[in-house]
């Protein structure tokens, strides 16, 4: 994200009875003395505090998602209780989704199907930042805080920009409830500053305004299919890939998941703590059509498709497509020994 730097400006009736112009000049100077008091490490601790409200804080609202021309509202309803927490996400554009979470177990109905996916794993989805490795982070990304006289949803929150050092991540730009720490607001900024997408509440209430009865879903789904969709954990170089991650970069999850075919794709996940990657190979038997996925970008989502031996590679993540064709050429195959032909 681009820094903006500290400003602010306050208003202030003059009173000048007595001592009352002495008042006027130190109300005036206290914005001064606030900016000199805030330090790039104050930010770094204030998004720390983004993900414990993301987790701790009960909300409820209704949060837009723009990329280019798309334009997709979900409504979000959060709650912590004695059992964790419990989450439920309904899409409000296009098909019906919801999202039902209950910790780490995440439920997606899929009501023209009669069908409920159930997948365990932790989710890091607005409000939620993917943020992780705060020392590699300060390393790949510079940090600025901006004013903090911003509104989002109708409440006052503090910008904080993040800048990367390279090019091979965006930037972002957060805007941070100031009473809560809750995410309210985050744009994704390509190299020039300019906004590539967005994620922002439209409206939002918190605490006692939350009741436990937004957390059911739209439909009875006593009868509905249900299907576990959890992999198993592999290890790629144990498979015969040699994948060299983009600087800054780790893997932080790598799982075999099963295809309607009953092959299964090999899912990779890449982070360098802000931004992710995911890499997706299956065996070019199990897709039909002769050419890998066509790349592309929209907004800050890039995708690279490539062939490496018998497998469709796909990778996709919220980086610049060079960042993917970078690579993609750096990713190998190498039989394991004991491997079938």
């Amino acid at each position: 994200m681009l820094g903006v730097g500290l400003s602010s400006v306050r208003k202030v009736a003059p009173v000048w009875g007595g001592t009352g112009k002495w008042m006027l000049v130190f109300a005036l100077a206290l914005p001064v003395l606030a900016q000199a008091q805030v330090t790039e490490d104050d930010g770094w601790q204030r998004l720390q505090k983004v993900q414990q409200a993301a987790r701790q804080v009960d909300y409820a609202g209704v949060f837009t998602w723009q990329q280019g021309a798309t334009l997709q509202s979900s409504r979000i309803t959060h709650i912590v209780d004695g059992t964790g927490e419990r989450e439920r996400v309904e899409v409000l554009d296009g098909a019906a989704r919801e999202f039902i979470r209950h910790n780490d177990v995440v439920q997606c109905l899929v009501p023209e199907k009669n069908l409920v996916l159930v997948e365990e794993q932790r989710i890091q989805r607005f409000p939620s930042l993917m943020l992780d490795q705060e020392e590699v982070l300060q390393d790949r990304y510079e940090l600025s805080i901006g004013p903090s006289d911003q509104r989002v949803a109708g409440r006052s929150c503090m910008l904080i920009d993040i800048r990367p050092k390279d090019t091979l991540r965006y930037g972002q730009r957060l805007c941070i409830d100031e009473k809560t720490d809750l995410l309210l607001k985050a744009q994704t900024l390509d190299e020039f500053g300019k906004v590539i997408d967005q994620v922002a509440f439209t409206s939002i209430q918190f605490d006692g305004a939350v009741q436990a009865e937004q957390l059911k879903p739209a439909w009875d789904i006593s009868t509905w299919k249900v299907v576990q969709t959890a992999g198993e954990p592999v290890q790629a170089d144990a498979l015969g890939w040699r994948i060299t991650p983009p600087s800054g970069f780790r893997y932080v999850a790598q799982m075999a998941r099963p295809t309607r075919a009953g092959q299964p794709v090999t899912h990779l996940v890449l982070t360098d703590g802000l931004a992710a990657i995911s890499i997706f190979i299956e065996p070019v038997s199990e897709r039909s059509g002769g050419q890998p996925v066509q790349s592309r970008s929209a907004g800050a989502m890039s995708i690279r498709g490539l062939r490496v031996a018998d497998y469709w590679l796909t990778l996709v993540g919220e980086v610049p497509l060079g960042t993917l064709e970078t690579l993609a050429g750096q990713i190998e195959y190498v039989p394991p020994v004991g491997a079938s032909k």
